[in-house]
């Protein structure tokens, strides 16, 4: 199940012990529609493994300011409340598995 990133509760998704993807997208974004069928399965592969995260940049301006997030789709990689990684654009679904098995 992927988790709703807003201001208030991304310090404690951070806080997790599991890598934490968050994906930074908006409803009118459409390389950003393509690939929200691809996390959402992620998010269910993943499970108990990682945390995976959307944050809509329309709805939560302050964490994608504060990591420089200038292009959507950006996917972010947290470890241990740190920013380990970045993927921006689209990209397949293998492509999005096999990042995160390499940060696992």
């Amino acid at each position: 199940m992927e988790l709703k990133v807003t201001d208030s509760n991304f310090k404690d998704i951070l806080a997790s012990d599991k890598l934490v993807m968050v994906d930074f997208w908006a409803t009118w974004c459409g390389p950003c529609r393509a690939i929200a069928p691809a996390v959402e399965q992620l998010a269910e592969e993943y499970e108990g493994r990682a945390v995976i995260a959307k944050c809509n940049v329309d709805e939560c301006q302050t964490i994608p300011m504060e990591y420089g997030v200038r292009n959507i789709p950006t996917l972010l990689f947290f470890k241990g409340g740190q920013l380990v990684d970045r993927m921006v654009g689209a990209a397949p679904k293998a492509e999005l598995a096999k990042k995160i098995d390499s940060l696992l």
